[in-house]
């Protein structure tokens, strides 16, 4: 398969911890192509779970979201902004600070881009295991101050999905596949958690 080739790429805009880049493509045939990047640190995805006799059951969080304005029910999630820091080390913070909850056992499942057609964030996907209580971070944005939690029995993942109630993408693919690891159909990689 022959293969397109970047020749340019200017800023275009930055905006807190994105950025804008026009990037120049040339396609297989020559054609020369024009395309906008949105450059994005990158993120990680933690689903929490509660082992349970009446099933597994995720810990989610239920918060306002400007670009959609609506609250949305999602996993906990953060940005990868802490230079050099790993992701699994990312994860764990970020479980703390949104439910101050520390992983007693973390499980790398995959890793994915959340929208390649215009912007290069790459999400990294956790299981939390073993979870026990921890120092909860104070809440740093009004939309931290009203965030709720609500625990989802991963059985109900799919009719919760085709309801309207989850429509979040990280959310529904780090429910699915950690129902999967969970049932030992799908292999994760144990990271270390300090």
């Amino acid at each position: 398969m022959a293969s397109f080739r970047v020749l340019r790429t200017s800023r275009v805009a930055e905006a807190g911890f994105l950025s804008i880049d026009s990037v120049e493509v040339e396609a297989p045939d020559g054609e020369q192509i024009t395309r906008t990047v949105v450059r994005h640190p990158g993120a990680v995805v933690v689903v929490p779970v509660e082992r349970g006799a009446d099933g597994d059951v995720a810990v989610l969080v239920r918060q306002y979201r400007a670009a959609v304005d609506e609250d949305v029910l999602e996993v906990v999630a953060g940005k990868r902004d802490v230079d050099g820091e790993p992701p699994a080390e990312t994860a764990r913070r970020e479980l703390e600070e949104e439910l101050g909850l520390h992983a007693g056992r973390l499980a790398k499942l995959a890793d994915f881009y959340n929208t390649p057609g215009f912007c290069d964030e790459r999400s990294h996907l956790f299981a939390a295991l073993d979870c026990t209580p921890a120092a909860r971070a104070a809440p740093t944005s009004p939309e931290e101050r009203e965030m709720t939690t609500e625990r989802v029995a991963l059985r109900d993942v799919e009719r919760l999905v085709a309801a309207g109630t989850l429509h979040d993408a990280k959310s529904i693919i780090g429910l699915l596949l950690v129902r999967q690891y969970l049932a030992g159909a799908l292999s994760g990689r144990d990271v270390d958690v300090v």
